[in-house]
This record gives structure tokens, C-alpha cells and sequence, in this order.
């Protein structure tokens, strides 16, 4: 566990939880043991609950009467679907950002991809999944559409457990800086349709990943 703490014991919490999902440490259907937590993170159960509160209305955990919370295992159904409307929101989003593209835009982007292939090198999964977001942020915030940049923010949180799968093979971890690459030579080409079409071979690729550890 981290030693830099938050301002408040919940968002400390919070950010634990998100980093423990993030990096497979708590994996999709496995049970939140909130005793066990709460002296892990030398907090009273009060901020625990807030903190999985707020982690049920994102999707990423669950909860059962009598069984507790735990993280939220998606269906190949669920999955598909997810990625099915980020497709059509991000298409959307790339498509605005490049009309509305500036150099200070391009370069929040280009050091997100810094970012993404320091962590890659280092195989940090949380940091580079931490980067990977930053970088498609720094795309879609573009666009000038803060409602539906907080839509996709909204399903990425969703799929956040399944980072681990995908970025935890070297060779996606590889392809990721490829394509992410190839995206940057497009913005800067301000080619829509082209970036529009590399990201959405970039999310299939995730889903097929994701789909295989899931089947």
C-alpha cells in the first residue's frame, strides 16, 4: 500500500481500492473483506463503506445482502456492450477534437504517451494503465464536450478491473505503444478518420484479450 496519503481517509480509501482492482490485486468476483481491509489501511470501517459506495455507483464493485461487496465481474455480454458505446461516443469525440485540436492539446497527449512508455518499459500495470487514460483524456477533452467526456470517463471506469489482464502480456503492452504512436501521427496529420479508425482496432484488441481471459 501507498504511504502518500489524500487529504480525507476516503479519498485514501478510495484510491486504494481503485489501485488494488486496477493492478488484479482484487481480481473480478472476488469478495471485498472489509475487516481485513480496514486494518490493512489502519482505517475505521466508516470511510471503507463511503469508499465502496462510491465504487458500486461506478460499476466497478457490487453487493449482495448477506454476502458483502465484491469487484464486479462483467459478462461477455456486459463487456460487449460497454465497448460497443464507447465506440460510438469516442468516434464522436475524436472526430470533434481533431477539429478543435491545439498545439497545447497535441502535446498533453504526447506526454501521456511519454508516460505510457516509461511504465510499459518497467512493466508497471497501474502506472501505465493510469497513463494510457490520460492519454485518450487528453484526445477526447479536445472535442469541448465535458458531458460526454464524462460519459466515456463513466464506462472506462467500468472496465478499470480488466486493465491487469490486458496490460500484463508484454506484447499488448507493445502494441499499445504502436497504435498510440500511430494515433499521434494522425492528430498531427489532423486526419479524423483515420485516428477514428486506429482507436477502434485499438479497443477491439482490448476486448478480444479481455473476452479470451473471461471465456
Amino acid at each position: 500500500m501507498t504511504s502518500r496519503r489524500p487529504p480525507t481517509a476516503q479519498q485514501f480509501v478510495l484510491e486504494e481500492l481503485r489501485r488494488a482492482i486496477t493492478t488484479g490485486r482484487l481480481r473480478p468476483g472476488e469478495p471485498i473483506r472489509q475487516e481485513v481491509l480496514a486494518g490493512e489501511l489502519d482505517v475505521s470501517r466508516v470511510p471503507l463503506r463511503e469508499a465502496l459506495k462510491t465504487l458500486q455507483g461506478e460499476g466497478l464493485v457490487g453487493h449482495r445482502a448477506h454476502r458483502g461487496y465484491f469487484v464486479e465481474q462483467l459478462s461477455l455480454d456486459d463487456l460487449r456492450e460497454v465497448y460497443l458505446i464507447r465506440d460510438l461516443l469516442e468516434a464522436e469525440a475524436v472526430r470533434r477534437a481533431v477539429g478543435r485540436l491545439t498545439d497545447a492539446g497535441l502535446a498533453a497527449a504526447e506526454t501521456a504517451q511519454a508516460e505510457v512508455e516509461r511504465a510499459a518499459e518497467a512493466a508497471d500495470v497501474l502506472a501505465m494503465a493510469e497513463a494510457n487514460r490520460r492519454f485518450h483524456m487528453a484526445i477526447f477533452e479536445c472535442a469541448g464536450l465535458p458531458r460526454l467526456v464524462r460519459l466515456i470517463r463513466t464506462l472506462w471506469d467500468s472496465t478499470d478491473a480488466y486493465r491487469s489482464v490486458y496490460y500484463a502480456e508484454e506484447h499488448n503492452r507493445q502494441r499499445v505503444i504502436e497504435e498510440h504512436r500511430a494515433t499521434l501521427d494522425l492528430l498531427r496529420r489532423r486526419d479524423a478518420e483515420g485516428a477514428v479508425a486506429l482507436l477502434a482496432g485499438h479497443r477491439a484488441a482490448a476486448v478480444q484479450a479481455i473476452e479470451s481471459m473471461l471465456g
